[in-house]
């Protein structure tokens, strides 16, 4: 679960903002580049915060498409995958590019009025913090 990795850093900009407070809706924005499932997401983000101020938190992962652009017949796509074909002409010779955002889009702490982060209404915290840039540790065989 590669999730994992991210959850923790962005449960690191929760804590940050939070200051204490119980947290109960996380929203994140993340790029399709990370190939993440939402369900391991959520799974990844319980573990990475158990004990702390987002313990029983949901996350509401919003998945950022890669722009595409074809080369040969030029047209101009959105997509799901990192390495996408055109779907107009299903040419490879694509030109990809974004998808890789990791964002603390905003909050919602405990005993705040449901629905207020969609509607940017009083109890949303509205963050759009970028996560910190994080690598995977590969290790090799000695």
């Amino acid at each position: 679960m590669h999730e994992l990795s991210y959850c923790e850093a962005v449960l690191e900009a929760v804590e940050r903002r939070a200051h204490g407070r119980r947290v109960a809706r996380v929203g994140v924005r993340i790029g399709a580049a990370h190939r993440v499932v939402e369900e391991a997401f959520q799974q990844s983000f319980t573990i990475a915060a158990l004990g702390g101020p987002a313990a029983d938190a949901t996350t509401d992962v919003v998945v950022i498409p890669v722009r595409g652009h074809c080369m040969d017949c030029r047209c101009d796509f959105a997509a799901a995958d990192p390495a996408p074909a055109c779907p107009e002409c299903g040419s490879l010779d694509v030109v990809a590019e974004g998808g890789d955002e990791v964002i603390l889009e905003w909050l919602e702490y405990a005993g705040d009025a449901p629905g207020a982060p969609e509607q940017g209404g009083p109890g949303a915290d509205v963050a759009d913090e970028r996560v910190p840039a994080h690598t995977h540790t590969h290790r090799t065989e000695g």
